[in-house]
């Protein structure tokens, strides 16, 4: 290659550096202009939207109150501490004197003070007012900490209609109970709140705009009376006291209304210290425990085949004189019974009896009046976890059955669906819908809504009340029941516990009563359940759940003003204390 070749091939490779060189400044520069003017608004944008985010303002929940306005569920507002790290200069100090105030140990908190590259952290959430003051006489330097606003709930009657309310847990959702039934009204509508936050995603900053305020949630009221709560709730714990048993549960109802105005169970927890509850306290059993009604199913078998006019009030029946042979089975009584009316079949709780009464009437007519009493499904109460019973469809009973089912066999109830059948024939036979929500008119597309159905003939129902189930408590298995002043009327019951592999569990039983009062004009009705007494061998309901029973319906009566019978009170100087069992 001559010099001249060389020469020319340098300046080549020189012109087409340069013109790369100028490509890329000039794309650069393009790229700039474009940044700078085309897409800032854009790039402005995104970066905000980086280091601002939007967050949710938990809204406070609504109170909760009983059918007086007396508080049972609320929320306190309290204050929990904030400091600002980066603007903190002497992190030692602060961090010492808030661990002192505070009862933290400093070392832990020093670390996050000083850590300059924060612009927030939590030190302690939820204060006690005592603990606000004393932060408050600290003279901290301005600008490095700050108060925000949180809640708690809190349950000021503490274990009182535990299983009706519910809680709210630690994230403010409602579990079980009220809190989670009606959590729709309670809960509110949460708000919005911006927070500046750095590169790496860490809030630096809680703004002080709120972009959308939070909406607070409704009041609801409650058909519970408190006092009537209480009442049911300290019988329960004489109850698990003298008996010993896995369980009970207790319900006060208004029959004319279906509301509800006492729900207690046992075992039960306190909600403002969930973490101590045993694992047997959470389940209301009152709405979820299955068991076979015994005895205190026969009212509606008899009330059904009286008003089917297939039974009447004068009939009588041959009760063997104790055992009877029904197919391939041999039924017995408690006592050698021979002819009883059928009041006094009720009255002696005779199983020949109703048995006698079942074949009159047939699995078809018995199958009809289980159903027409709310059996074999849900209420439809206000409170989730309430479950349907047992009913097995007709098509799966046999002669069997015919037998049992007019002795409260065959079918299982919860305490809620027995003591609102016994609230149709209390009010004079209009099965009602029970309810722990009282009505609300600011939401009318949620208010509550009363069901009623007929169930039998209204001759039929108060001569259920007036004869054979008084005469249960003035003379027959109820008599533990009576009360000094007031005509009273009831059902015991006794059933085996059901085992989960099928059959009974030998020497385990399920002891009941339901009763009411006043029978001119039945006002309350009260059922006391007891599931498998420990003590006592065969726990019969007239001798377990009826003094319960009686003692809150006593009190219920007195507390709410409905006056008794002087004449009844004089005759009471006369009563024996040996009811037959």
């Amino acid at each position: 290659m001559t010099p001249a070749d060389s020469t020319s091939s340098i300046l080549n490779r020189a012109r087409a550096v340069v013109t790369i060189v100028g490509v890329a400044w000039t794309l650069l520069a393009l790229r700039l202009v474009q940044l700078q003017w085309w897409q800032q608004v854009r790039f402005a944008d995104r970066a905000e939207q980086q280091r601002e985010y939007a967050e949710e303002i938990v809204a406070r929940p609504g109170d909760i109150v009983d059918r007086q306005g007396r508080l049972v569920a609320t929320t306190l507002t309290l204050r929990s501490l904030y400091v600002v790290p980066s603007r903190i200069s002497k992190p030692w100090t602060i961090a010492s004197k808030l661990a002192e105030v505070l009862d933290l140990t400093a070392d832990p908190l020093f670390e996050k003070l000083g850590d300059r590259a924060r612009h927030f952290v939590w030190v302690k959430r939820r204060l006690s007012s005592a603990e606000v003051e004393r932060i408050k006489q600290l003279d901290l330097p301005k600008g490095t900490w700050g108060f925000r606003d949180e809640y708690r709930r809190e349950y000021p009657q503490g274990v009182a209609a535990a299983h009706v309310l519910g809680l709210r847990d630690i994230d403010g959702v409602g579990r079980g109970g009220i809190e989670e039934g009606m959590d729709h009204l309670l809960s509110g509508e949460k708000g919005r709140r911006k927070l500046a936050r750095d590169s790496r995603g860490r809030v630096i900053e809680i703004l002080d705009d709120i972009e959308q305020p939070p909406r607070p949630g409704q009041t609801v009221q409650l058909s519970l009376d408190l006092v009537v709560q209480l009442f049911a709730e300290r019988e329960l714990d004489a109850v698990m006291a003298e008996w010993k048993p896995e369980s009970c549960s207790a319900i006060v109802l208004d029959p004319k209304s279906g509301d509800i105005l006492g729900m207690a169970t046992r075992p039960t927890f306190d909600p403002n210290q969930p973490d101590k509850a045993s694992s047997d306290a959470w389940k209301n059993r009152a709405i979820a425990d299955i068991y076979e009604p015994g005895s205190t199913f026969k009212p509606f078998v008899v009330s059904y085949g009286l008003d089917q006019e297939v039974l009447g009030k004068s009939d009588e029946f041959n009760c063997e004189q104790g055992e009877y042979r029904m197919g391939r089975r041999v039924l017995h009584d408690h006592h050698r019974y021979g002819t009883l009316s059928l009041t006094d079949v009720l009255v002696k709780s005779s199983n020949i009896g109703m048995a006698k009464v079942g074949e009159r009437l047939t699995n078809e007519r018995l199958f009809a009046a289980a159903t027409l009493f709310g059996f074999g499904r849900k209420t439809g109460i206000e409170l989730p976890g309430e479950l349907p019973g047992i009913l097995r469809p007709l098509s799966q009973w046999t002669s069997y059955s015919t037998g049992s089912i007019p002795m409260g066999h065959e079918l299982a109830t919860t305490p809620l669906q027995l003591i609102a059948a016994h609230g149709a024939l209390a009010n004079g036979g209009v099965l009602v819908r029970p309810r722990i929500v009282l009505p609300y008119t600011n939401d009318s597309t949620a208010a509550v809504r009363q069901i009623s159905e007929p169930t039998v003939r209204k001759d039929v129902a108060r001569w259920m009340v007036e004869v054979p189930m008084q005469e249960v408590v003035t003379r027959g298995t109820g008599k533990r029941a009576r009360i000094p002043g007031y005509h009273v009327f009831g059902k015991t019951g006794t059933a085996q516990c059901i085992s989960p592999q099928g059959g009974y569990v030998h020497g385990k039983y399920i002891s009941s009563f339901v009763c009411g009062a006043p029978v001119e004009d039945p006002r309350l009705l009260v059922l006391v359940v007891v599931n498998q007494s420990s003590v006592g061998g065969e726990t019969f309901g007239g001798k377990v759940a009826a003094p319960a029973a009686a003692n809150i319906l006593k009190q219920s009566l007195v507390y709410l003003r409905i006056s008794p019978d002087e004449h009844l009170l004089n005759a009471a100087a006369n009563w024996k204390d040996d009811p037959p069992e």
